[in-house]
Formats: C-alpha cells, sequence, structure tokens
C-alpha cells in the first residue's frame, strides 16, 4: 500500500492508495464514519482493473483529517487482530 496526498488543508484530504482494492477501503470508508467529528467519508476507484482508490476525507474543525485517518487505521488494526485470535480459538 502506498499513500498519496494530493490535497491537505484543515478540515479536508485527498489521498490515493495505491495497491489497495474496494476490499480495504470500504473497511476504512466505514471505519472513519465511526468518528463522530468526519462529516464525508468516500472513495472512487475511476477504473476497476488499472484504478487507484481515491478517497476525500473531511471533518467538523475539531479534529483534523490526519488525525482521523490515524485513529481509523489504529482501530482497523484492533479489529483485525481481534478477528484473527478469535478464528484461531475457534478453528482447529
Amino acid at each position: 500500500m502506498e499513500l498519496k496526498i494530493l490535497e491537505d488543508k484543515k478540515n479536508k484530504m485527498i489521498f490515493e492508495l495505491k495497491g489497495e482494492t474496494h476490499t480495504f477501503c470500504n473497511a476504512l470508508k466505514n471505519e472513519l464514519w465511526n468518528d463522530s467529528h468526519v462529516k464525508a467519508a468516500s472513495y472512487n476507484i475511476a477504473h476497476p482493473l488499472i484504478g487507484v482508490p481515491k478517497f476525500i476525507l473531511e471533518t467538523d474543525g475539531k479534529e483534523s483529517p490526519k488525525k482521523a485517518l490515524k485513529n481509523a487505521a489504529k482501530n482497523l488494526k484492533k479489529v483485525s487482530g481481534d478477528l484473527k485470535t478469535v478464528f484461531l480459538k475457534n478453528i482447529k
């Protein structure tokens, strides 16, 4: 995964996630929406085979877009770890 920031303002950030697909992008988008300071979080992949996901993230100003993105990444890491633990525990 390669993160390329295209625009970084106080309340808005536009970035690309080269090497990712809908699977990770949907999880990230949904996690961003769990943040009460996020006012918009969406992405687009212009071409299904060769497109690079482009995210738009806007916050209310009480939290920066970078902070919201970091929090979402931490939460996804925790959730994926919990999921791994459950699977390893129950599949023997």
